[in-house]
C-alpha cells in the first residue's frame, strides 16, 4: 500500500491548490486508507484536514513541510537560502512539538519566510518523523552541489537526533533532471547510514490537468503573468496525486521506498479531541466560591438594576439562570466577560449595549455584561443557553476600535501572555476578485477583465455560478468569447480559496494553562 505524505493544500497560500474537502474525497476515490498533510511553514488547515480525512474513511498524517535555516534561525542573511524538511506527527506529543517549532518559526525565525534551526529540532523533536524533503532540502541540495560527504554527514546528524527509525530519505521523481541525477546518490545515502527510503510526489493539485490553475495560482503569488520567461514556475505537470498504481511504476526500482509510506501512516496517529469545553479559570477574591461569587455579584446587580425589593418573578428568573448556568459550566465564563467588560468601562472605554441572545440573559444584565434589560423587552434566556441544546454561549460585546487595543492588553495582563493569543483570519478569493486575480496572471487587458468583474452582482456571498445565472450578459460573455471562458472557468476553481493571512480584528482566545503552547 502507498500513502501520500508530501501533500501541500490550499493552505499553503497561493501555492497549494488542493482544497481540503476535495483532496480527502480524492483520496478515497483513488483507493487510499491513508493521506498527509504537509504545508509549508504552517499549520493552518490541520483541524479542518482531519475532520474532512474523517468524514471519508481516510487515516490523516498530520505534519508541515518547515522552513530550516541554514544557521541560525535568529540570523537574518540576504544570501543564505533556507532549506525544506517535512516533519510528520507520530503521535500527540508530536504534534504538540511541532505546534511549538512552526510557532517559534513566526515569532523568532521569521525571515521571508517562517524559519526553524538545528537546534530548536534538537529541543522539540520527540514524537516526530522527519523526511528529507525535496531538491530544497538540505541534503538533496548539497548533493546536487557534488558534496556527497557533506550530504552524508547532515543525514548521519538528523539520523542521531530523530533516530534511526525516524528519519527517511525523500526520494522524489517528477521528470525533473536534478530528481533523477541524484536518486541513486540518496539511496546509497539510506544505505550508507542505515535509515530507510520513502517516496513521495510533492502533490500541490489533485489532478495532472490542474497544473495549468496551480500555474495561475503561481503567477497571482507572484504577481507575474503566464507570458513572463522569468515566472516562477514548476518544471513538470507531475505535482499531481497519482495513484498508487503511478507512484509503484515511477519507483520500481525502490519497492521499500513505497512499502515505508504505509509503514510511517500506520504509525503516525495523532487524535483530536472535539466538544470538550477546557474553559480558562477565572481567579475570585478571597478564594471565595465561584458560584457563590457570581451569585453575589448578580443580585448586587439585580438590586441595582430593579431597586431594594425586586418582584419576586425577577428572583425565581435570575435563580433559574444561575442553576443553568452552573449546571452547564459556564460560570467562569460570565465572570471572565464581565471582568473586561467592567475594565473598559472604568477606564471610560465605550461598551456597546450587547447584540444577539446574549442580551436575553437577565444574569448578564445584572452583573453588567449587557444593558438592555430583557424584562422590558420580553427577551428569552433559552436563546443563549438552554439544557437541552448544549453549545458554548457566546456574548455578542462591541469596544470602540480605536480602544480595542487597550482592553486585549488588559486580558494579556491578567492570564499572561503564554495564554492569550489573537486568532488568525483569511481572506479568500471572492468572485470578483478571483476575476481580477486571474485576469492579471493571464495578462488579459485591464479594462477587459474590469468590464468582467464588473458583471457579477456586488452581492453577499456571491458566486460566479450563482452571477451566470443572474446576468444574462455575463451568460453571454462566457458562451460567446474563448477568452473570457478560459478566465472564468480558471477563475471558478480558484474562487473561495484563502489568498492571504491577517489578524482578526477582535478575536482573542484565552487558555486554562499553556502545556501545549
Amino acid at each position: 500500500m502507498f500513502t501520500h505524505l508530501h501533500v501541500h493544500t490550499e493552505y499553503s497560500l497561493l501555492d497549494g491548490a488542493c482544497r481540503l474537502k476535495e483532496i480527502a474525497s480524492a483520496a478515497k476515490r483513488k483507493g487510499f486508507s491513508s493521506l498527509a498533510i504537509t504545508d509549508h511553514g504552517v499549520m493552518y488547515g490541520v483541524i479542518d484536514f482531519y475532520r474532512a480525512c474523517q468524514k471519508e474513511g481516510i487515516h490523516p498524517v498530520i505534519g508541515c513541510e518547515v522552513y530550516v535555516a541554514p544557521k541560525s534561525r535568529l540570523e537574518k542573511n540576504p544570501y543564505e537560502r533556507y532549506f525544506h524538511m517535512v516533519l510528520l506527527c507520530e503521535n500527540n506529543k508530536g504534534y504538540e512539538n511541532l505546534m511549538k517549532l512552526v510557532s517559534l518559526g513566526f515569532t523568532e525565525g521569521f525571515y521571508n519566510k517562517p524559519r526553524i534551526d538545528d537546534s530548536l529540532l534538537e529541543q522539540y523533536h520527540e514524537g516526530l518523523i522527519c523526511l528529507s524533503a525535496c531538491l530544497a532540502g538540505e541534503i538533496p541540495q548539497k548533493l546536487l552541489a557534488g558534496d556527497y560527504d557533506g550530504a552524508r554527514k547532515k543525514a548521519e546528524y538528523y539520523r542521531d537526533l530523530f533516530g534511526s527509525d525516524n528519519f527517511f530519505i525523500e526520494l522524489q521523481d517528477h521528470g525533473i533532471e536534478e530528481q533523477q541525477r541524484i536518486l541513486p546518490e540518496l539511496a546509497r545515502i539510506a544505505r550508507d547510514i542505515g535509515v530507510g527510503v520513502v517516496a513521495t510526489n510533492d502533490s500541490h493539485y489533485i489532478e495532472k490537468e490542474d497544473a495549468e490553475t496551480h500555474g495561475i495560482l503561481l503567477c497571482i503569488q507572484t504577481g507575474s503573468t503566464v507570458n513572463d520567461e522569468n515566472k516562477m514556475e514548476f518544471q513538470t505537470d507531475e505535482f499531481y496525486l497519482k495513484t498508487e498504481a503511478e507512484m509503484c511504476a515511477l519507483f520500481a526500482r525502490y519497492p521499500q521506498a513505497i512499502e515505508n509510506t504505509q509503514k510511517i501512516a500506520d504509525r503516525c496517529q495523532v487524535t483530536f479531541e472535539f466538544g470538550k469545553r477546557k474553559l480558562p479559570r477565572f481567579e475570585v477574591p478571597d478564594n471565595e466560591d465561584h458560584l457563590e461569587y457570581f451569585r453575589r455579584q448578580c443580585y448586587s446587580g439585580l438590586h441595582r438594576r430593579y431597586g431594594e425589593h425586586p418582584d419576586d418573578s425577577l428572583i425565581s428568573r435570575l435563580e433559574y439562570e444561575i442553576s443553568t448556568v452552573d449546571k452547564m459550566g459556564f460560570v467562569d465564563y460570565y465572570l471572565i466577560v464581565n471582568d473586561f467588560v467592567q475594565y473598559a468601562k472604568s477606564r471610560g472605554i465605550p461598551v456597546g449595549p450587547g447584540r444577539g441572545s446574549g442580551a436575553g440573559s437577565l444574569a448578564a444584565y445584572c452583573i453588567g455584561i449587557t444593558d438592555i434589560d430583557p424584562i422590558k423587552y420580553n427577551l428569552l434566556f433559552e436563546r443563549f443557553l438552554n439544557p437541552e441544546r448544549v453549545s458554548m454561549p457566546d456574548f455578542d460585546i462591541d469596544f470602540c476600535k480605536r480602544r480595542r487595543g487597550e482592553v486585549i492588553d488588559y486580558v494579556v495582563g491578567k492570564y499572561g501572555a503564554d495564554h492569550v493569543a489573537q486568532i488568525i483570519s483569511f481572506g479568500t478569493m471572492a468572485a470578483r476578485g478571483a476575476i481580477r486575480d486571474v485576469g492579471r496572471a493571464l495578462g488579459i487587458p485591464y479594462g477587459t477583465v474590469d468590464v468582467i468583474a464588473k458583471l457579477v452582482p456586488f452581492e453577499l456571498n456571491i458566486t460566479l455560478d450563482k452571477a451566470m445565472q443572474a446576468n444574462s450578459k455575463l451568460r453571454a460573455e462566457y458562451d460567446n468569447d474563448p477568452q473570457i471562458r478560459r478566465l472564468i472557468d480558471i477563475a471558478k476553481k480558484l474562487e473561495g480559496m484563502p489568498r492571504h493571512a491577517t489578524m482578526h480584528a477582535a478575536g482573542v482566545v484565552i487558555t486554562d494553562h499553556n502545556d501545549h503552547a
